[in-house]
């Protein structure tokens, strides 16, 4: 298990920490931190505030990932899925959404809106090459090539 600093922001003080609402859940529930309810129109963009701000390690990255229930059921979702945390980043959490449904939807204080997950990150060196090793069975062959 990897232990990460986290402070709660004034406006967040009484909701919970990021937690796992199962035993093996893979991401962390996400709290809307916010004083009113949000109406969020069809095709419309919110920025929603956690009240949380962490502390990443070198190495590490959180990603922030919709919610499928709100997803499947409201059409609330991540405008930018996956949202990258930056191990460098410590301002507060806040979660970009859109709603795709057709109806109005309405956040209010203390709503799950979206998940985090915490990944290792692996840094690359580019070798670059004249040309690179085409031995593969797709080849150059691109989009829809390894079939449905």
């Amino acid at each position: 298990m990897i232990n990460i600093e986290i402070q709660r922001l004034s406006h967040g003080k009484d909701l919970p920490l990021p937690n796992y609402s199962s035993e093996n859940c893979s991401g962390l529930d996400l709290y809307a931190a916010i004083k009113n309810k949000i109406k969020i129109k069809n095709g419309e963009i919110v920025i929603i505030p956690t009240g949380i701000k962490i502390g990443l390690k070198k190495n590490l990255e959180a990603q922030v990932r919709p919610r499928s229930g709100l997803a499947a059921n409201f059409g609330i979702t991540v405008l930018n899925t996956p949202g990258t945390i930056d191990a460098d980043y410590r301002g507060e959490i806040k979660i970009i959404l859109i709603n795709h449904g057709k109806k109005i939807f309405i956040i209010e204080r203390g709503m799950r809106i979206a998940q985090l997950i915490i990944s290792k990150i692996e840094k690359v060196k580019w070798s670059e090459k004249k040309k690179i090793n085409h031995k593969t069975k797709r080849k150059e062959l691109g989009l829809g090539s390894t079939g449905l």
